[in-house]
This record gives structure tokens, sequence and C-alpha cells, in this order.
């Protein structure tokens, strides 16, 4: 019976230098090996030029790179490009490159599928299928700096979790995934160009805050009224409003963070006047910022975008009491560049 060989990028480079002195080799083979996996980006031992042969073929006989592989690439007449990404065991997760004027934004998934049930997201109709590894949400952002290096000729220069899934729910993996990439040994990205979007899982965003992490915080709330939350977010039952704000509350006394808020604004579900005062009430419980998000629809159900005058509505609202709001448009719309729902975002 074949043993099933361990993925290498599981270990730390501390088991990669027990390997190699455990096979009779010297210690510092496991910091080259490391570099390789992570500064490097190698896809397979072949690509390891200045570590010897034997060594290589050490290696394949003992592990594998599950490298993911970017299936297929579509660029958008805006200049968005959404990749398929297989994993290594044949499911699809999509990941998102939005350029702007002065930066690129790698929009990332956390998990296959997602295990929340957010009404108006094309995402929520999969199952989750399994949390994403780090070396597969780190891969993403590898390829998505590619890109961005090949078509706008800069590295990539921001990353949000706004793919498929809930970051939070993954909560050690992506935390692995930020520290390579934020690690000089990695991508060396500083975490304040890093967002992690949350639907509101108040207990993680207290762990988070204890964890003391640098990153940014986002919140996809789509309403301020709990009986609308729970309608369109029927998980959000778990975590009503009033936790929520403890949390956010106890994020911004530990971290000093500002939180952004994510606002799709929908035709009949949240467009009254009811509805933009309690955003404003809820926004004046902590320092943040409001993006209101132009929604794509997913069918020609009950979720459409709102009017332009009630978008209007609520940024002259917000404005008058001393609240950022901007506006974000749809991105890739010719591409159906969702990650989620959310990846319309200029991040």
């Amino acid at each position: 019976m074949q043993i099933e060989k361990k993925d290498i990028r599981a270990l730390s480079k501390e088991q990669l230098r027990d390997f190699f002195v455990a096979n009779g080799d010297q210690a510092f083979r496991g910091n080259q090996v490391y570099e390789w996996l992570w500064s490097k980006g190698a896809h397979s031992f072949e690509d390891m030029t200045n570590v010897a042969k034997s060594t290589r073929a050490m290696l394949e006989a003992n592990f594998v790179i599950n490298h993911i592989k970017v299936d297929t690439m579509q660029r958008s007449t805006d200049g968005t490009v959404k990749n398929a990404v297989r994993l290594h065991d044949g499911l699809i997760v999509e990941s998102v490159l939005i350029p702007t004027n002065t930066r690129t934004t790698a929009c990332v998934s956390s998990q296959v599928g997602c295990s929340l049930d957010c009404n108006f997201c094309a995402t929520a109709r999969l199952k989750r299928m399994r949390n994403l590894n780090p070396d597969e949400i780190y891969d993403q952002v590898i390829a998505i700096d590619k890109e961005s290096r090949l078509y706008y000729n800069h590295p990539l220069s921001n990353i949000v979790f706004m793919g498929m899934g809930e970051p939070l729910m993954n909560y050690p993996n992506v935390m692995k995934a930020i520290e390579k990439i934020t690690s000089p040994e990695g991508l060396g990205m500083s975490p304040k160009r890093i967002t992690v979007s949350t639907s509101g899982v108040s207990k993680m965003i207290m762990k988070m805050a204890d964890d003391e992490v640098k990153f940014k915080l986002a919140v996809s709330l789509h309403s301020a009224i709990e009986e609308v939350r729970n309608e369109i977010m029927p998980f959000t039952k778990s975590f009503p409003l009033t936790e929520l704000r403890e949390a956010l509350q106890y994020w911004y006394k530990k971290t000093k963070s500002k939180i952004t808020y994510e606002y799709v604004v929908w035709k009949g579900i949240n467009d009254s006047k009811e509805a933009i005062d309690a955003l404003v009430k809820f926004c004046k419980h902590v320092p943040c910022k409001v993006n209101l998000i132009e929604y794509n629809p997913i069918d020609d159900g009950e979720f459409q975008q709102a009017s332009p005058e009630v978008i209007d509505n609520y940024i002259r609202a917000l404005e008058q009491n001393d609240i950022v709001a901007k506006v974000r448009r749809s991105r890739g719309k010719d591409i159906d560049a969702a990650c989620g729902q959310l990846a319309n975002k200029e991040g």
C-alpha cells in the first residue's frame, strides 16, 4: 500500500531543519528549501536549482508540493482579472485582481464554498466543502502578485479576505497565511495593507483583538436593524447586533484600528429612512467608515440594486454625522468577477 506523501509546506522551518539533520544532512539545508518554498514560490523540487540532485530526489521521495493551479483566467474590460483556482484535490475557488489608478488589490478566498447562509451571496449556495490550507491562501496571493507585475508593472499593493468563505471560520489557517504573507521570508507585505472581512462572528473578532493582529478589519453589515439583518443573513441570529457592537468596541479599545462597514443597499430591503437612521446610530458606537457597495444581482430574485437616490440619501446622512462614506462601484461585470458577492470592491 502506497503511503500518501505529506505536503512539505505544512512543515515549519525548524521541522525542515530537523528533517535534514535526521537524514544525515546539515540543518542549513532546511533554510535553503524553506526559502525556495516561500520566498521563491517553487512549484516543484526540480525548481530548487542550488540544491543537489540527490537531495531533491530525497525530497521527492518523502514529500509533495500541493501547489494551486490557475485553471482559467478572465480579464474584464475594466482591467479586473478573475482566477478560477484549482486545488490539489480538484476543488475550485476564485480569486480576483482589482486594479485602480494607484494600486492593485487581491481578493482571496479562505474556504471552498461557505459555512454561512447569506441569502444574497452566490458562494452561500455552495455548501462548505473544506477550509483552505495556509499555503493555498498564500498561493492565491502569489499568483495575483505575478499578474499585477505582468499587466500593471508593479507588485501587488493590497490584499482583502473577501472571497469565498468566512475567514474567521478558518481562523488558524488564515492567521498562518497572513504570517507568511507579512514575513520577510515570504512576501514581506505590511499587515496594514491587509483587510480581513467578516460577516460578524463576534467571539472571533474579540479573539483577533486579544491576539493583537495588525491588519485591518471589515464587517459585512448590510443592516443595523436586527430583524432585517437576520432575514438577509440568517446565521446572524447567533451573533446579535448588541454582541457585535460590544465585540467591535473591544476591538477598537485593544487595537485603536477603525472598522470598515461593508454595506450593500437593496431595493425594498434596506432603502428606507429607518434603515439609514439605524446605520448612522450603529456607526456612532465605534470609529469607522462605510463602504456602500453596488450590488451584482445573482438572479432575478428579491435582491436588486437600490436607486442612486437612495445611495445619495445614505451618503448625505452619514456625512452629516461626520462618518466617512464611499460608494464602491461593481468591478468586472462582464466576467461576473464576484468573489463571494463582495469582490466588486476596490480594496
